[in-house]
C-alpha cells in the first residue's frame, strides 16, 4: 500500500511539472499524453515541445522540484538516457508563467544531454503486421532494410507507403519528414503474387479498403451530399453521420436506396450489396404517429435505438440547464449538433459537414471554407505564381465558447467580412471543440508550420475562442501574422484584415518582381538556347548539303572515269582490230587520206582503195573521235562521209588516191 501511495504521488508531481513545462493546462490531456510515453516526463516532454532547448531528466526535476514529496515507488521505470542540452538558459526563465513553451531549468548540476528522438512504425503487408522503432536520423531506406529481413522481401520489389509527403525516396532522412511519434505505413509488392490461401482475404481486405461514394438526398431540405466511406464503414455510422448533418436522429430517418441484403445496421458497406464505387439513397424524417393508439410501438422504437443514440443526449448541462435554453430557444426543440464530427477519418468530409452546419447555423452568406486538408489549402496559398497567391486564413471553432455565437452571427457572416476573405484570402475552417479533433489540428499545424504555431494554438483558453488565424507564405517557412480572437468587433477584425493584407501585399510584389526577373532571364536563356539550336542546325543542313555535293562529285568523277575507261578499252580493241597499213610500194591501189581533227592536228594514214568505210570509221574512233559523237566530212564538195554506208570502198565513196577531211562535232 505505501508503494502504491508513493507512485501516485509520483505521478502526481510528474504531471505538475509537465503542466508547467508545457503549458497544457487540460489535465486529461496532459494525462494522456504522460500515459503513451509510460509517465517518461522527458520523452513526453520532447514528444510536445521537439524544440533543441535543454529538457530535464525526469529523476532529477521530480526529486528537486519537491523536497518534501515522498521518493520514488523501486517499481518505477527507470529514467531515460540523458538528453543534450543545445542551448543553456538564463537565471530569468525559471520564473515564467505555466503558458511558456520551455521547461524551467534547475541549477547547472540537473543539465544532461538530450536524448535521440525515436519514431514508431506499424507497417502492414498483406495479413502481418511488423513494428519498427528508429531514431529520427535515420533515412526511409533504413526501415525498408528491417522490413526485408523480416519480410523476405527484396527491397528493390517493395513500395513503401502511407507517407504524408508525396515525394519520398529510400534517401530520404525520417527528421525531414516531421514525422508524429506514431506512424503507420504499408507495403505494396506488385511484381510478387500472393499466396493462393491468401487470395480470399485479401479481396475481402481490398473491398474493406475501397472507398463508396454515398449520393444523400435530403427530400425535406432538396439538398444532395456526395459522402465518401470506406468500406469498413458500418451502415449505422452513415446513418449517424447523416444524423449530424441533416439533424433528423438515426430512430426518426425513413431511407430509400438501402439494398434488401442491408438488413442488419452493424453491417459494413463493403458486405452489405451497395453499388460500387458509387450509390444513391434518399432520407427523409419518419411521420409522427397519427394516433395515440400506436404509443407501444413508439417506445419500442426509442428503446431499440437508445444504445446507438446515446451520443444525442450524453452532453447535457452538468448544472440541469438545457443548451437550448441558454440560447433562447425552446425547450421541445433539439440541441444544435457538432460543427465536425469526432475522429472523421478524411479531413474533406470534416470539412463539407462543418460548411453544411454552419450555414444550417448562420445562413449561407458566410465565407468560403476551404474543402480539404491543410495541407492542400497550404498549397493553393503559398506556391502558385506570385501574383496567385493568398493569404491563408485558420478559423477555428469552439462551441464552448460563449463567444461563438456572437463571432460567427455578426464578424464572419457580415457582408464585408466575408467578400474581403473571399478575394483575398485561402479561408480553412476547424472544430477543436472535441478534444480528439483539437489534437489532430496541432498535430496538423505542427507538420505544416511548425511546433512554434501549435503552441500558440495551446496557449489559448475556450474562452478565448473563436481564434483566426492569418498565415503568409514564405520563400523556406511560415509565418503567423495575426491571431485574432473572438472578442473583437466588424471594424477592428476588417482593420487588422487590412493590416495582414499591407504586410502580406509588400512581400507578394518583392515576389512578383523577383519571379518577373526570374522568368526574364529563363526567357533570355530559352531565346539563346532556341538560337544556338537554330545556328547548330544551320550547320547541320550546310555540312549535309557539302558531304552530299562532294559525294554527287565523288559519284560524276567515278561514273566519268569508268566512261572514259570503256571509251579507252574500245579504242584498243578497235585498233587492235585495225588491218595493217599498207606500203606505198606494193603494187596495189593505195588512198591516202589526210583527217583534221576539231584541235587542228592532222591524222595521216594509208589505205587500200577496196578498203571498206568501216575500217576507216574504225580508225577515227581509234583515235579518240567515236562516229556517234563526230561525223567525217569532206571539204569541197562537202560531204558527210558517216551517212555512207559503212560495207561501201573508198573507191566507191571516190576517196582515191588521195583526199583530205575533217571532223565535226555533232550537235
Amino acid at each position: 500500500m505505501a508503494s502504491d501511495s508513493g507512485s501516485n504521488m509520483d505521478r502526481e508531481m510528474i504531471l505538475a511539472d509537465f503542466q508547467a513545462c508545457t503549458g497544457i493546462d487540460n489535465i486529461a490531456e496532459a494525462i494522456t499524453l504522460l500515459e503513451l510515453n509510460n509517465w517518461d516526463l522527458v520523452a513526453a516532454i520532447n514528444g510536445v515541445i521537439p524544440q533543441e532547448n535543454g529538457i530535464l531528466q525526469s529523476s532529477s526535476f521530480t526529486s528537486e522540484a519537491s523536497q518534501t514529496g515522498p521518493p520514488t515507488a523501486p517499481a518505477a521505470a527507470p529514467p531515460p538516457p540523458p538528453a543534450a542540452v543545445s542551448a543553456s538558459t538564463s537565471p530569468s526563465s525559471s520564473s515564467s508563467s505555466s503558458s511558456s513553451a520551455f521547461c524551467p531549468v534547475p541549477p547547472a548540476r540537473h543539465i544532461v544531454e538530450r536524448q535521440p528522438r525515436m519514431l514508431n512504425f506499424h507497417v502492414e503487408y498483406r495479413t502481418r503486421a511488423i513494428e519498427v522503432v528508429l531514431e529520427e536520423a535515420s533515412t526511409v531506406g533504413d526501415i525498408k532494410q528491417i522490413l526485408e529481413t523480416e519480410l523476405q522481401v527484396p527491397v528493390s520489389k517493395m513500395q513503401l507507403k502511407g507517407w504524408k509527403s508525396g515525394d519520398v525516396s529510400d534517401s530520404t532522412v525520417l527528421r525531414s519528414l516531421h514525422l508524429p511519434k506514431n506512424t503507420s505505413l504499408y507495403v505494396l509488392t506488385p511484381d510478387i503474387a500472393p499466396c493462393a490461401g491468401t487470395s480470399l482475404s485479401s479481396l475481402q481486405q481490398e473491398s474493406l479498403n475501397q472507398n463508396y461514394l454515398l449520393v444523400i438526398t435530403h427530400r425535406e431540405a432538396q439538398r444532395e451530399y456526395s459522402l465518401n466511406f470506406p468500406g469498413s464503414r458500418t451502415v449505422q455510422e452513415v446513418k449517424r453521420n447523416i444524423s449530424d448533418l441533416t439533424n433528423i436522429p438515426v430512430r426518426h430517418q425513413q431511407w430509400e436506396g438501402w439494398p434488401a441484403s442491408a438488413s442488419d445496421d452493424s453491417m459494413t458497406l463493403a458486405s452489405c450489396g451497395i453499388t460500387y464505387p458509387c450509390h444513391r439513397l434518399s432520407v427523409c424524417r419518419r411521420s409522427s404517429p397519427a394516433s395515440a393508439l400506436e404509443p407501444t410501438e413508439e417506445c419500442t422504437d426509442v428503446h431499440m435505438v437508445s444504445d446507438s443514440e446515446g451520443d444525442d443526449f450524453e452532453d447535457a448541462s452538468e448544472f440541469g440547464v438545457d443548451e437550448c435554453e441558454i440560447f433562447g430557444m425552446g425547450s421541445s426543440s433539439c440541441r444544435k449538433s457538432p460543427m465536425m464530427p469526432e475522429n472523421s477519418e478524411n479531413e474533406g468530409d470534416a470539412l463539407l459537414h462543418f460548411t453544411a452546419e454552419f450555414s444550417s447555423r448562420y445562413g449561407d452568406c458566410h465565407p468560403v471554407f476551404y474543402i480539404g486538408s491543410l495541407e492542400a489549402a497550404s498549397q493553393e496559398a503559398f506556391y502558385g505564381k506570385a501574383r496567385d497567391r493568398k493569404l491563408l486564413a485558420i478559423y477555428l471553432h469552439n462551441d464552448d465558447s460563449v463567444l461563438s455565437n456572437v463571432f460567427c452571427s455578426q464578424m464572419m457572416c457580415a457582408d464585408s467580412i466575408v467578400s474581403y476573405l473571399s478575394q483575398n484570402f485561402i479561408t480553412w475552417a476547424w472544430d477543436v471543440t472535441k478534444e480528439a479533433n483539437k489534437a489532430r489540428l496541432l498535430t496538423m499545424c505542427t507538420r505544416h508550420f511548425g511546433s512554434v504555431v501549435a503552441q500558440t494554438i495551446r496557449t489559448y483558453k475556450t474562452d478565448q475562442f473563436p481564434l483566426l488565424l492569418i498565415v503568409m507564405g514564405k520563400r523556406t517557412s511560415n509565418e503567423v501574422l495575426n491571431v485574432i480572437q473572438g472578442n473583437t468587433t466588424v471594424d477592428e477584425l476588417m482593420m487588422r484584415l487590412m493590416g495582414a493584407m499591407e504586410i502580406f501585399t509588400a512581400q507578394q510584389q518583392e515576389d512578383i518582381r523577383d519571379e518577373d526577373e526570374r522568368e526574364a532571364r529563363e526567357m533570355v536563356k530559352r531565346e539563346q538556347d532556341e538560337a544556338y539550336r537554330l545556328s547548330l542546325e544551320a550547320d547541320r543542313k550546310k555540312r549535309e548539303a557539302q558531304e552530299r555535293e562532294e559525294a554527287e562529285q565523288v559519284r560524276q568523277e567515278q561514273i566519268r572515269k569508268e566512261q572514259e575507261e570503256e571509251r579507252e578499252a574500245i579504242r584498243l580493241s578497235l585498233e587492235q582490230a585495225l588491218p595493217p597499213e599498207p606500203s606505198e610500194d606494193g603494187g596495189e591501189r593505195i588512198s591516202k587520206l589526210r583527217i583534221r581533227t576539231p584541235s587542228g592536228e592532222f591524222l595521216e594514214r594509208r589505205f587500200l582503195g577496196t578498203t571498206r568505210l568501216q575500217v576507216l570509221f574504225d580508225f577515227v574512233a581509234s583515235k579518240g573521235y567515236p562516229s556517234d559523237e563526230f561525223k567525217l566530212l569532206t571539204t569541197f564538195p562537202r560531204r558527210n562521209i558517216t551517212q555512207l554506208e559503212p560495207s561501201g570502198t573508198l573507191l566507191e565513196a571516190k576517196l582515191f588516191p588521195q583526199e583530205t577531211l575533217f571532223l565535226e562535232a555533232k550537235e
